[in-house]
């Protein structure tokens, strides 16, 4: 594994709660802990607890009412303009090329368009997209214009990469190909990442340490590290270590009521 590089992020105390017309909606409730420069860190919890809400906080997208966010130290105020972001969508622009779009990224930063097309042509060929460069983006399936996605947010080479449910809409076969796709470009090119899912097996698949959340009011209920070698395949689900994990935490989600039925159950794909 190359030598990891990448930012920290203190998360302390962080609270949001969200004006309605009829009542306040506490969607986060003093969450804290650190990211490590190089880390995979998964945020886990069921629909509404506060994940993506927290990971826009960080961004610099979203607010936060109280408490502190900080990126190598310095307090989030505002849009932080050199990580990259994914979100659940791909968010493509129809009029564009695949190649058009990853290279948006070197266009808006205005960095050298001609080194950087070279970087782009690289990044598709490694994601399996080498042959669609100049294809338009209804010529491709989900999970292409999220490897499409990826590309764009990693064009730049940031030390920081924020994903928010990228797979969450995708089928099983090709969340589980992205899984291992995204491990592969994280282990040769180290970076921080922050991962927002709700899915139990991915979490453990991907993570370093995993925070997992309640219920709204989002609060942390547990940090868990994931002592599992690298690189890691599917094969690696098949395991009695890895079912260890996947059982603590939905015996965890059980125990607070986000689950029902048998909290032992070994079905690799629940999700919460």
């Amino acid at each position: 594994m190359a030598q990891r590089k990448g930012s920290t992020i203190l998360i302390d105390h962080v609270c949001q709660t969200f004006k309605m017309k009829d009542r306040d909606v506490v969607a986060l409730d003093r969450a804290s802990f650190e990211v490590q420069a190089g880390e995979f860190v998964s945020l886990l919890g069921p629909s509404g607890c506060g994940k993506s809400t927290l990971l826009l906080a960080c961004a610099g997208l979203g607010p936060y009412d109280s408490g502190r966010i900080a990126i190598n130290g310095a307090t989030v105020v505002g849009p932080q303009t050199e990580i990259g972001i994914v979100f659940q969508e791909a968010f493509l622009l129809e009029w564009r090329t695949v190649l058009q779009n990853v290279m948006l990224q070197a266009e808006l930063r205005r960095l050298d368009l001609d080194l950087y097309r070279g970087r782009a042509l690289q990044l598709l060929e490694r994601v399996g997209l080498g042959q669609f460069a100049k294809a338009m983006p209804h010529e491709l399936s989900g999970g292409m214009r999220q490897r499409a996605a990826i590309c764009r947010a990693l064009l730049h080479d940031p030390e920081l990469l924020f994903m928010d449910e990228p797979f969450g809409a995708l089928d099983a076969l090709t969340r589980d190909d992205l899984n291992l796709e995204l491990q592969d470009i994280w282990i040769k090119s180290p970076k921080t990442v922050l991962f927002v899912t709700h899915s139990i097996a991915e979490a453990v698949l991907l993570s370093d340490r995993i925070v997992v959340m309640s219920a709204r009011p989002g609060r942390i209920v547990e940090i868990l590290p994931i002592d599992l070698p690298r690189p890691r395949d599917l094969a690696l689900r098949e395991t009695p270590e890895f079912a260890r994990y996947t059982r603590h935490i939905r015996s965890l989600f059980a125990s607070l009521g986000v689950i029902r039925g048998d909290a032992t159950s070994s079905s690799e794909s629940q999700t919460i």
